[in-house]
């Protein structure tokens, strides 16, 4: 919770430091209760507030479970540092997630009901450029557990997994088949995309915890590792490298590529040269991340999807900047034939499922080259010897809760399992994975503390509606983006930084604004501290809900005296606060 005096500390929504448009006049948070409402309590109390912390929809959404609004409460208090420290107890890698994540907190978060939503990345990628630049590093003290543990791949599951293991207390060592670590981070995500300077120093971090990790090793033998290794269980997240073809009669084949294979080899400077005109055949991401790379190496690029852009799988951002920067798009078309450098395509429809249909009208273009973008798949030879172990048609291996295959002691998560493939959902796994593995280890089972009360934007009490639009990160110039492997997108400043954290709404748990303090008749409210949060004093409490009603975050919830454990908590005058 925001530490700090709360005299001094801005509303969620305020700032000082920009212009703010008021929505609605300033509001009295002292007001009397209104007593004619059927909401109260009447002449006999039935309900009594109770302090309590619930979920925001931004945690809620976060796949690596991150406690967004407690690193946003002390980045706005200019606690960058602590700030850091709070983040990275979920999320290892904040500058590489600032940039990369298609950060879904954002879409759940309830400013946007009001004006934008918080530019939480942002902030998160603000601390993480600022943690390297100022060489903050890890603080944990684990005791060591005796236990070990091999990881095989060195992608964001993997890395993940090996940092949550080793604040656990247990060694850990990495073994990865490229030259390199970071996976798909470093041979799936462009550099304009995510630096490399950034992405080396977020994983040197990782290895500065006391993590080995081994380049060039190639498990073909996984038992036999485990064995020679003696490694108490094995974590698998080999990431998704084989693309997935498609049958299209073509007398060139030598000039197709899958588009894992060529972002790939362009990131080992083995790219070949595709010529002038290169047709991108798919609608995801990877699709946009290898059109973009091939218009920077100077090529006229053409998107061929086979559904509309509604449809598309691809984030609207990506396709918007893919535009931008001279990318056009064949909506509603199939390849049907390829012959030299003439692309036959057959034009569809969208029927009332949203599903592609033929409608046997076609047309022509060229292109010296073709990318296929039509989905990865796992190389399953490392796993399909092992006993137990399940796959599914693509690849992945089939997992159990406790994200364990069918053989005792080896686990997998990333791409090696079913589920959408990014890199925080990756993060979210390895996190998840750590904790299991853990429990193995000691002979446990992990048991998930359950979730709070979900706070959507229905549940605020918001007497505050201000204009403040989200801060805006830069961009270099559309021009030169095509021309160059630059980053295209920019960081905020510590100024832009604060000022975006006060954006937060603090849903659902206390930042200590004192509303419930001036707006009870009673004076049966204490103000603990900063820090501390407040007390009710029931014996002067008449649950009239003026509290509950004033308070804009819904920290306080009015609770019926029929409750047993509520009844229990006055008796023995336990004080109510926040956490």
């Amino acid at each position: 919770m925001p530490a700090g005096d709360p005299g001094s500390r801005p509303c969620p929504g305020l700032s000082t430091d920009r212009k703010i448009k008021m929505t609605t006049p300033f509001a009295d948070m002292t007001l009397p209760p209104d007593l004619k409402a059927k909401k109260g309590s009447g002449p006999v109390r039935s309900k009594v507030p109770v302090y309590c912390n619930s979920l925001p929809p931004c945690n809620h959404a976060c796949p690596t479970g991150s406690n967004i609004q407690e690193w946003l409460s002390l980045a706005q208090s200019g606690e960058f540092e602590p700030a850091f420290q709070a983040l990275i107890k979920n999320n290892p890698m904040p500058a590489i997630h600032g940039r990369v994540c298609y950060h879904p907190c954002e879409s759940a978060c309830n400013r946007a009901n009001v004006d934008e939503s918080v530019s939480i990345h942002a902030v998160e990628r603000f601390l993480g450029d600022e943690a390297l630049a100022q060489n903050w590093q890890v603080r944990f003290n684990a005791e060591p557990s005796g236990k070990r543990v091999l990881i095989v791949g060195a992608g964001p599951s993997g890395l993940a997994t090996a940092y949550h293991l080793k604040l656990k207390g247990h060694e850990v060592e990495i073994r990865e088949a490229a030259p390199m670590a970071g996976g798909m981070m470093h041979f799936g995500i462009p550099a304009y995309r995510l630096p490399r300077e950034i992405l080396d120093k977020e994983i040197q971090r990782i290895e500065n915890m006391g993590i080995k990790i081994v380049l060039n090793h190639k498990v073909d033998d996984l038992l036999a590792e485990k064995v020679k290794g003696r490694f108490d269980a094995v974590f698998l997240a080999i990431g998704a490298h084989v693309g997935r073809g498609v049958d299209i009669p073509n007398d060139n084949p030598e000039k197709v590529c899958d588009a894992v294979t060529y972002l790939r080899d362009v990131e080992l400077g083995t790219a070949p040269a595709l010529g002038k005109r290169v047709a991108v055949y798919g609608g995801g991401n990877t699709a946009m991340d290898a059109a973009r790379t091939a218009r920077r190496f100077g090529s006229e690029v053409m998107v061929i999807y086979r559904r509309d852009r509604d449809h598309m799988p691809a984030h609207d951002f990506e396709c918007v900047e893919a535009m931008e920067e001279g990318v056009t798009f064949h909506w509603l078309r199939t390849i049907q034939s390829i012959d030299g450098t003439s692309f036959t395509l057959e034009k569809m429809a969208i029927d009332d499922n949203g599903r592609p249909q033929p409608t046997g009208q076609t047309e022509t273009l060229e292109a010296d080259s073709l990318i296929l973008a039509l989905g990865q798949n796992i190389d399953t030879k490392l796993t399909r010897g092992i006993p137990g172990v399940e796959h599914k048609a693509d690849g992945t291996v089939i997992v159990s809760e406790q994200m364990m295959t069918g053989y005792r002691g080896l686990f997998a998560g990333g791409d090696m399992v079913p589920s959408d493939r990014t890199v925080t959902i990756a993060v979210g796994h390895g996190k998840k994975a750590a904790a299991h593995i853990d429990a193995f280890l000691k002979g446990r089972k992990f048991t998930k503390i359950s979730k709070k009360p979900l706070i959507q934007y229905d549940k605020l009490h918001l007497w505050y509606k201000t204009d403040a639009d989200q801060s805006a990160q830069p961009a270099i110039p559309v021009e030169r983006r095509a021309r160059t492997f630059d980053e295209v997108v920019g960081g905020l400043t510590a100024q832009q930084a604060q000022y975006e954290a006060q954006r937060c709404y603090s849903c659902g748990n206390c930042f200590e604004c004192n509303g419930c303090y001036g707006a009870c008749p009673q004076g049966a409210i204490t103000r603990l501290g900063p820090g501390k949060g407040y007390r009710v004093d029931y014996e002067k409490c008449t649950g009239c809900e003026a509290c509950a009603s004033q308070c804009p975050c819904h920290a306080l919830e009015m609770i019926s005296l029929e409750n047993n454990d509520v009844v229990k908590s006055l008796a023995a005058d336990e004080p109510a606060h926040q956490e």
